[in-house]
């Protein structure tokens, strides 16, 4: 057994009992194959609300500062996070999530690329992080939506974790590639993201 599946089987029950997390679509998710999950952010409580909801490990790309935190970097590091560049592209994580892509694991990313509390998903730009990953790995997508009240994540608060169908890598319409191409794969992708919640307009209006 991994560290990650005993880190998991220890901590995924109860964290999903402080989040009262309730995943819809589960049997929507891959479980094998090299793919690219896309999720709206709202907290840095997301990553564990999509982990303990899951029953796959998600690679995560987190900013390189995490890692230099005493006792904190190594148990991110031993997770499976790795570190990013947020100021700029960098290459060398690029080019790791796309040999993790085509191992086989399951890559996390926020097109948002920051967290938007209490903000409708739908009024939020997005990145192009995404559309240019599924673009060189050539994968699927899996849209995941987390749904909480106000857009807000709180302990013991209902959260809802929609999965999607997923996106095949030729439903995103890739010609040559490019950031034009990518942003609109990314739009395409989160805009499959946010329709997994028609409700989330009203329910950020009667907040």
């Amino acid at each position: 057994m991994s560290f990650y599946q005993s880190i998991y089987k220890l901590l995924a029950r109860p964290l999903r009992a402080i989040f009262r997390v309730q995943v819809v679509g589960s049997e929507n998710l891959p479980q094998e194959r090299g793919c690219i999950l896309c999720a709206n952010h709202t907290s840095l409580l997301d990553v564990l609300i999509i982990s303990a909801g899951l029953n796959r490990q998600v690679r995560y790309m987190a900013k390189k500062e995490l890692f230099k935190i005493p006792l904190l970097g190594p148990l991110i590091t031993a997770l499976g996070a790795y570190p990013i560049n947020r100021g700029g592209a960098d290459v060398t994580s690029i080019r790791k999530t796309i040999r993790l892509v085509e191992e086989g694991q399951l890559v996390g990313i926020f097109p948002q690329g920051t967290r938007c509390p209490g903000v409708d998903p739908r009024k939020t730009p997005v990145k192009h992080g995404a559309g240019m990953l599924a673009y060189h790995t050539k994968c699927d997508v899996v849209p995941v939506y987390i749904k909480t009240k106000n857009n807000k994540a709180r302990f013991f608060r209902k959260t809802e974790l929609l999965v999607g169908d997923v996106l095949s890598y030729e439903s995103l319409n890739f010609e040559k590639g490019g950031i034009q191409e990518y942003k609109a794969a990314t739009e395409k992708i989160f805009a499959a993201v946010c329709a997994l919640d028609g409700k989330a307009v009203e329910d950020t209006e009667q907040a």
